[in-house]
């Protein structure tokens, strides 16, 4: 039984872990849009352009999904918004209470 709590233990972890990625890649990505909407950043620069373009296509499949169900709001984007928040309540609230049950 020590063994698959363990076993338990790292699994869950390692999601924590991915969630908290997943966040930090969603959090640069809101950032680099601003500032590239703002014209701080140019994606005539190849660095630059090279990690939106990475970005984007890291997310899109992430933020497609969401588009479908969100009224169309225009120019507003709430996908990020929306990705964020659900990975805010899997971090915090489902993974959490998944430990103890299983623990």
């Amino acid at each position: 039984m020590p063994l698959i709590c363990t076993a338990m233990g790292t699994i869950l972890s390692i999601l924590a872990l991915l969630l908290d990625v997943a966040f930090m890649i969603l959090l640069v990505h809101v950032i680099m849009s601003w500032l590239i909407n703002f014209q701080v950043l140019n994606l005539r620069q190849p660095l630059v352009a090279s990690i939106w373009d990475g970005l984007t296509r890291l997310l899109e499949p992430i933020y497609q999904p969401i588009r479908r169900m969100l009224p169309n709001t225009g120019a507003l984007d709430l996908a990020p918004l929306v990705a964020f928040i659900l990975i805010i309540i899997l971090r915090d609230i489902v993974l959490p209470d998944v430990a103890r049950a299983i623990l």
